[in-house]
């Protein structure tokens, strides 16, 4: 590791311990040439995970993309920034642990849906009018009649 100061490349580590969220491991280092101290950051690198989107196209797994879908999804709705935080957590897990270098947007948003469905039927609903293009009143009232059964 290079010291940030002066790029000598001897530096000795004098603490390391976990980040705050564990997802990383923080480390304290000392330059053994200047003598400055820094802090590192340790953490799992994964491979990249790319997603196939329907028109074939592929992209790179992004986070940011969901959160989107789901906060719209959300809007207005009595779920706090945590719950959709946790959500976006379980989802990212159950995709994670498929541990394919593919997957389908399709699998993604079925995924979604059935944690939106536990959460919250109305964000569930609208979440899936965009996912699976509602084209009209009718296919809204199925989708309705089908929570009301449950």
């Amino acid at each position: 590791m290079k010291c940030p100061y002066c790029n000598a490349e001897d530096t000795k580590v004098i603490d390391s311990r976990p980040a705050e969220d564990n997802s990383a491991i923080r480390r304290r280092r000392q330059c053994i040439s200047c003598g400055k101290r820094f802090t590192t950051y340790e953490k799992l690198e994964t491979l990249p995970l790319m997603v196939v989107k329907k028109d074939g196209t592929r992209e790179a797994y992004d986070r940011s993309k969901i959160e989107a879908g789901i906060l719209r999804a959300c809007h207005k709705r009595p779920v706090s920034r945590q719950q959709i935080d946790v959500l976006i957590d379980e989802i990212e897990a159950k995709v994670f642990n498929l541990e394919e270098k593919e997957i389908d947007t399709s699998v993604i948003g079925e995924l979604v849906m059935v944690k939106l469905k536990e959460l919250d039927e109305v964000a569930y609903v609208r979440f899936a009018s965009v996912y699976r293009e509602f084209k009209d009143v009718n296919t809204f009232i199925e989708e309705i009649g089908k929570l009301l059964k449950k």
